[in-house]
Parts: structure tokens; C-alpha cells; sequence
């Protein structure tokens, strides 16, 4: 009978999906990705881990103390994690505008929030430098206000907004996409208000990919060099950021100082991103059961 398969034919069916796969097989792209992975990640930072070790223990806590070096990590995660918030809340309503509405000018503004993954960080900070320098297009309005930018804490708060935006947009946008409108028009017809709509339906379901975002714009942020060193002004216990502070030490032939302070960026942002993924995985199984 035309109708009925042979025991055999769901393993010559898998057999023969398996010959004609575009990939190779599980067991050789396992193994270059973890090649891949090693060589990339684990090797580069276990070198990092190795190097900072062998400056031994007293040496190494003297160097991640120190007050300059501790007033660098403040600032670094600081700005970060405040400008990864701002990015949060209007990196949302963008992502929204841009799901939800059809506009004129809505292509340039969609293509506007990739630029600065394409601009070299460096153009970024000397752009924003102009703009917010006392006597810039912004500083100019905001100096009779008694409001500095450029060459203040605040000044690396708005350099890392500016670079993390994209990453809260383009994680959010397409799960706002993917949103039923009939979720919405369900919970409106059953009386509730608009906040009550988004509190209770909207957010819950967009609040993996909105944490998603804060981490890839707060990591971004912890990072970043090239669009801080101009617009901070680069002082000593006020402005100055980690990553400099390791580049300082790398230009003193400070290897072991430099790997130091790196190893603590790196623990510390782990941790942070650890959690995030955590909150993450726990709203996401929320949202399931829900």
C-alpha cells in the first residue's frame, strides 16, 4: 500500500536529510565552534587571568585599589549603567515609533540609528565635543544655565547614550513587531486602559528583549574609549575612565598593572551581565506561563 511507511522509512528519511544538510554534521561544526570560541575568547582571556596572577596577591590589590584606579570604575560603571537606562526608556519608544507607525522620513530615521555602529568612535567624541564645548552649537545654550557637558561626568554619560542606543533599538524592534495586535485589542475590549494594557501585557512580553538590549548597551558602554576621551576631558579622579587608565598603563610598560585593572573590568562586567541574563531568562518564563 502506497499509503503506509515501513518501519524503516523514518530513519532513511533522517539518513537522507542528513546527506543532503547544508551544514556538516553535529559533531565537526561542534567542534569548530568550540576551536573558534577558544582561540577567540577563552584563550585571550585566560592569558589576561595568567598575567594578572603573577604579579602576586599584594601587589595585585594595591594596583585595584588604588583611589585613582577605584574612581575610574566608578565613573566607567556608573555612566554605563545610567546611560544603558536612558537608552532603555527612549531606546524603547523608538523601537515603538518604528514598529508601530508609517510616517514620512521613517526609512531615514530608521537608517539614522545604525549610524553609530558605522562611525568610528573617534569621529563620534570629536562631534560631540564641538556640539557641547562651552562656546559649541548646545554648550553655548546650556553655559547661561549653569549646565557643562563637555569635560564633566555628564559629558561621558551622553558619549555612551549615543553609541548604546542601537543596540536597545535593534533588539526591541523586532519583538515589537512580532507583537499580535489582537493581545491589545483583547485586553482594551475587556475594559482595561492603555497602561493597564501595557503594564500588564505589552511589557511582560517585551521584557526579555528590553533587558537584552540594556545588557548589549551597558557592555558597549563599559567598554568604550574611542567617543569618551574627548568629550571627558580625561582628569584625574573626575573624569577619567578605566579604559584609558589601562592604556595609560600600557604606555608605561606597566603590563602586569594594565592586565590588573582589565581583570576586574572583566569580573565585574560578567557579573552584571550574569544577572541580567538571569532576570532575563526568569521575565521570559514569565511571559510563557503567562
Amino acid at each position: 500500500m502506497n499509503g503506509v511507511r515501513g518501519p524503516g522509512s523514518g530513519i532513511r528519511l533522517r539518513a537522507l536529510a542528513r546527506r543532503h544538510s547544508v551544514l556538516p554534521g553535529f559533531g565537526l561544526t561542534l567542534g569548530l565552534t568550540a576551536a573558534y570560541f577558544g582561540l577567540i575568547v577563552v584563550i585571550p582571556l585566560a592569558a589576561l587571568v595568567l598575567k594578572s596572577t603573577s604579579m602576586g596577591w599584594g601587589r595585585f590589590r594595591a594596583t585595584v585599589t588604588d583611589p585613582r584606579v577605584v574612581a575610574s570604575y566608578r565613573l566607567s560603571f556608573g555612566a554605563a549603567f545610567i546611560a544603558a537606562g536612558i537608552n532603555a526608556v527612549f531606546g524603547f519608544v523608538v523601537a515603538w515609533v518604528l514598529a508601530r507607525y508609517r510616517f514620512p522620513g521613517r526609512r531615514a530615521l530608521d537608517a539614522l540609528v545604525d549610524l553609530p555602529f558605522a562611525l568610528p568612535t573617534a569621529v563620534s567624541g570629536i562631534a560631540l565635543t564641538t556640539i557641547y564645548a562651552p562656546d559649541g552649537w548646545i554648550g553655548r545654550l546650556l553655559r547661561p544655565l549653569g549646565v557643562a557637558v563637555a569635560f564633566t561626568p555628564l559629558g561621558v554619560v551622553v558619549a555612551l547614550t549615543m553609541i548604546g542606543l542601537p543596540f536597545v533599538v535593534r533588539t526591541l524592534q523586532p519583538a515589537i513587531e512580532d507583537l499580535d495586535h489582537q493581545v491589545e485589542e483583547a485586553a482594551a475590549s475587556l475594559g482595561a486602559t492603555r497602561g493597564q494594557t501595557f503594564r500588564r501585557v505589552l511589557l511582560p512580553l517585551l521584557l526579555p528583549a528590553l533587558l537584552t538590549g540594556f545588557g548589549l548597551a551597558f557592555g558597549r558602554a563599559v567598554g568604550e574609549y574611542g567617543s569618551v576621551v574627548f568629550i571627558a576631558g580625561n582628569m584625574p579622579m573626575r573624569t577619567e575612565i578605566t579604559p584609558l587608565l589601562i592604556v595609560t598603563r600600557l604606555e608605561q610598560y606597566d603590563y602586569t598593572g594594565a592586565t590588573a585593572i582589565a581583570l576586574v573590568m572583566l569580573v565585574a562586567s560578567f557579573a552584571l551581565l550574569l544577572t541580567i541574563n538571569l532576570l532575563e531568562w526568569r521575565s521570559r518564563r514569565y511571559a510563557e506561563a503567562a
